[in-house]
């Protein structure tokens, strides 16, 4: 089942998924957003990271202090 979070303002239903791109010198890094599309959803949060809400009641993901 993919990771998903309920939005508290508007109760809309978020999944979160990952895109790895690549920078421009090279290095490999993850960019991780929410979407109402199930498909291509991830499993699991990543570890490090926190689900926060914005003032709009869109999900943010967060790294964990």
């Amino acid at each position: 089942m993919p990771f998903s979070v309920v939005s508290k303002k508007s109760g809309t239903k978020y999944f979160l998924h990952a895109m790895p791109r690549t920078t421009n010198t090279g290095k490999t890094v993850v960019l991780y957003y929410f979407s109402k599309k199930e498909e291509g959803a991830v499993e699991t949060q990543p570890e490090g990271y926190v689900v926060s809400e914005a003032a709009t009641g869109m999900p943010l993901l967060k790294r964990a202090n």
